[in-house]
């Protein structure tokens, strides 16, 4: 069946529906939805800020003042007091008000390629897309008001710079308690949050401590791609739980319990989690709730409360990520701090059983080289050797279909009005070749996820953002910058924000990619059906189409694989004696230069089969026994060589001539006839007709 021509086919028509639907379907509506929440927001400018209310679960009853909607980032960063964030990761501060976490940029990441500016992860409340996280306190009925939650009003003890080697002490008084938070931070990207709680009153006080990460509204930057998550994840005791923007809006909300875990927010490339210190038993929570004109998304977690007895103290420790998704980092802290499953955070798919194996050779392979391009070409390679058998034997089960093609085109024409008899046909030629028609196509199932596996792999790889290859490439994670329609650069003048071709730049990689996609199908055996044929015939165009804004690290591996797979082919099929049409291009090209006459399986219009050189063609078989001496056998081997004659040297020939003794001749001498033949034309005798069988000796008189 050659290439998995259905699953082709599938994935052609649902991205040719999924493209049209999300340009034209979703984009505009997304947009109108953000148009009608800004002007919503620039109506109610008498109302709260997004996301300044705080749930009834988390405590915190004192409310900041209206801020009449979103403002500059500058401005929200100036209404409250602030301590300094210096790491060489990070770079920000941390709000007194609530002690958020509300204003990280990213060091090790530019925003940009060739740009200076950092990546700014969070943002403070107020501004557009704010995203922060906060640590607070909340308490059973009873409980004495003005606990630790995201509007809280914390004091300064000492230091105000939070460095490495240097951490800071805030404190709040809420009725008979006094908490005291101990806020410190690594190298990278973990801070850990220590607070002291002491009951002065004369009561036993119930706590619980929470965690939450708030964004509001959608991203403006979020990739919206089907097979990736962003949004709302986390993982509560051993199990993943996560909602894209869209569905959480739909729904609501989403709740679970378990016993330790994480809560965050995720993008492409970033995470922001908090975290309880221990494994104790949490209550975790998805939520979106409509705020200010927009929608507030927050994920969030809720430990079981701890009773304080009066005179007495207690110590509760918790942390918060805000990073990258570097995976060697992740694991690091899933190890050390005990952070569960942390490096779920990274989206490996479905098929993370070959995803993960994946991500650490290509991550090796990256530190080996230094260029992730190259990483994904080795990874590519190794993983084509352990399915050389399987491709192997599809290859010679397609080799051997395609030998047989002019026969099979024989009895489809033969038996085009009588489907049974041409199946018939079909499994007597399938038995006397010895050729199983699903053999080109059962090895292939299993590599399915396993290239699913890879795509997602390169898709989801951190190190591929802005890492050059070579030439023109300087950033694996975005398109390929060229465009075909200044010549890739050769004309003086740029087509960015052209209408539809600025979105689409038809780069040179993508172009390499439909070529191979091209000499690929060329190997197989042709679809029967001639609509068949002119789909496939379109498919490479379509993909080069739909690829041309993917990233150049997957439009890279894809032209690599397949060009490994071509070579892959065309060696076996060569070896079986088989020629395609990278063979008949290649003929006609070297006649082209040395003059020579183009050889018969190149012309145009030429059936696929075995080549000259061939010793031996794929149905040579021997005539079946049982038959009567004098009876004519439809099953005598054909000289597939002598089926591609092209119909202008049929034309020539005035007739047939007989056959030579010992010489094989075709099953169907009547498709060599002239065009111009007479139907009622005499016959000739029988002995000079091709193919027909010997006049037997007349018997001696006397024997009967």
């Amino acid at each position: 069946m050659g290439e998995p021509r259905n699953i082709l086919l599938i994935v052609a028509i649902v991205l040719a529906i999924f493209i049209p639907y999300q340009l034209f379907i979703v984009e505009p509506m997304m947009a109108e939805q953000r148009a009608a929440q800004e002007a919503a927001v620039e109506a109610e400018t008498g109302e709260t800020a997004p996301g300044d209310e705080t749930p009834g679960a988390f405590g915190g009853d004192e409310t900041p003042a209206a801020l009449g909607g979103f403002t500059s980032r500058e401005d929200a960063l100036a209404r409250s007091e602030r301590i300094t964030v210096r790491t060489p990761a990070l770079e920000g501060s941390i709000a007194l008000n609530g002690a958020r976490f509300d204003d990280l940029r990213l060091l090790r990441y530019d925003l940009a390629v060739g740009s200076d500016e950092p990546v700014t992860l969070l943002s403070p409340q107020g501004s557009r897309g704010a995203h922060y996280a906060v640590d607070g306190w909340t308490g059973a009925a009873g409980a004495p008001s003005g606990l630790p939650g995201p509007s809280t009003r914390w004091q300064v003890v000492g230091n105000t710079t939070l460095t490495p080697t240097s951490p800071v002490t805030l404190e709040h008084v809420a009725g008979e308690l006094t908490f005291r938070r101990v806020i410190s931070v690594d190298e990278d990207y973990l801070f850990t949050v220590s607070d002291t709680v002491t009951n002065n009153g004369a009561d036993t006080v119930s706590l619980s401590r929470f965690g939450l990460v708030r964004q509001e509204g959608i991203p403006d930057d979020i990739t919206n791609f089907f097979i990736l998550h962003e949004g709302p994840i986390g993982v509560v005791g051993s199990s993943l739980m996560d909602r894209k923007y869209n569905s959480l809006e739909r729904d609501g909300s989403m709740e679970r319990t378990g016993a330790g875990g994480w809560m965050g927010i995720t993008s492409k490339y970033w995470l922001t989690a908090v975290a309880p210190g221990d494994d104790g038993e949490i209550r975790a929570r998805f939520e979106a709730r409509p705020s200010g004109g927009q929608t507030i998304f927050e994920s969030s977690y809720v430990r079981t409360a701890e009773t304080i007895a009066p005179g007495s103290s207690i110590t509760s420790v918790s942390h918060v990520y805000a990073g990258s998704k570097s995976v060697p980092i992740l694991q690091r802290y899933q190890d050390e701090q005990g952070i569960p499953r942390l490096d779920m955070a990274v989206d490996w798919g479905n098929f993370w059983f070959f995803t993960r194996p994946f991500f650490w050779l290509l991550h090796t392979f990256y530190q080996w080289t230094g260029n992730f391009g190259v990483a994904i070409l080795l990874l590519t390679v190794l993983i084509k050797i352990p399915l050389f058998p399987l491709n192997n034997r599809a290859f010679a089960s397609m080799a051997k279909m395609r030998a047989v093609g002019p026969k099979m085109t024989e009895i489809r024409e033969r038996f085009a009005a009588d489907k049974q008899r041409q199946s018939q046909e079909m499994m007597e030629l399938y038995k006397r070749e010895k050729i199983n028609p699903l053999a080109g196509c059962l090895p292939i199932l299993p590599q399915i996820p396993i290239f699913f596996a890879l795509y997602k792999t390169v898709f989801v790889s951190l190190e591929a953002r802005h890492a050059p290859f070579f030439g023109w490439i300087q950033d694996l994670s975005a398109p390929d910058p060229t465009a075909v329609w200044n010549l890739f650069g050769l004309l003086p003048y740029s087509v960015e924000g052209w209408w539809l071709l600025g979105d689409y730049t038809l780069g040179v990689w993508p172009i390499l990619m439909g070529l191979t996609m091209w000499a690929q199908q060329s190997l197989n055996p042709p679809p029967p059906d001639p609509m068949q044929r002119r789909i496939f015939a379109l498919l490479p165009i379509v993909f080069t189409f739909i690829l041309s804004p993917f990233a150049a690290a997957l439009v890279i591996y894809w032209t690599w694989n397949n060009f490994l797979t071509i070579l892959q082919q065309y060696v076996i099929m060569r070896r079986h004696g088989t020629y395609t049409e990278v063979d008949k291009i290649a003929a006609r090209l070297h006649s082209r230069v040395t003059g020579k006459p183009v050889p018969e399986f190149a012309l145009p219009g030429a059936a696929p089969g075995l080549t000259p050189a061939a010793a031996k063609p794929a149905n040579d078989v021997k005539p079946a026994k049982g038959k009567a001496k004098g009876a004519k056998d439809d099953s005598t081997p054909v000289d597939v060589t002598e089926q591609v004659e092209s119909s202008v040297a049929e034309a020539d020939k005035p007739a047939p001539k007989p056959a030579t003794p010992g010489r094989r001749t075709s099953s169907n001498p009547a498709a060599k006839k002239p065009k111009g033949a007479r139907k009622t034309a005499a016959k000739k005798p029988a002995a000079k007709r091709p193919g027909t069988r010997r006049t037997p000796p007349a018997r001696p008189e006397g024997e009967g």
